[in-house]
């Protein structure tokens, strides 16, 4: 899966551990145990993680309700809200799947 350098960075680091990804037919084929390697979008940088857990919601509301903002990426001092993933997803996309918070470790 391809990262942007600041949640590549934060799965790096530890503190980002849920990614989240539209419930669409490729995530529905993550498993628990499966390793999943992610790649930085500009330098072409490796991280290799392992699931953890799977769960899946109705939308990115429901989602962020279940876990901490610095889990799902964010700063101690940033605002935390669910339309940020709109830069990500359509509307429309995520009413048809729904969303899967993926929990990972670093392998």
């Amino acid at each position: 899966m391809m990262l942007n350098d600041r949640p590549f960075q934060s799965i790096r680091m530890g503190s980002k551990r849920i990614e989240m990804r539209l419930n669409d037919e490729k995530r529905r084929l993550i498993n628990i145990g499966d390793e999943i390697e992610f790649r930085h979008r500009v330098t072409g940088e490796k991280l290799l993680t392992r699931v953890c857990n799977l769960t899946k919601f109705k939308d990115f509301e429901d989602l962020y309700k279940c876990f901490d903002k610095v889990s799902l990426g964010y700063l101690k001092n940033e605002e935390a809200t669910p339309q940020d993933m709109c830069q990500y997803y359509i509307a429309a996309d995520i009413e048809k799947y729904g969303v899967l918070a993926i929990e990972i470790r670093l392998v």
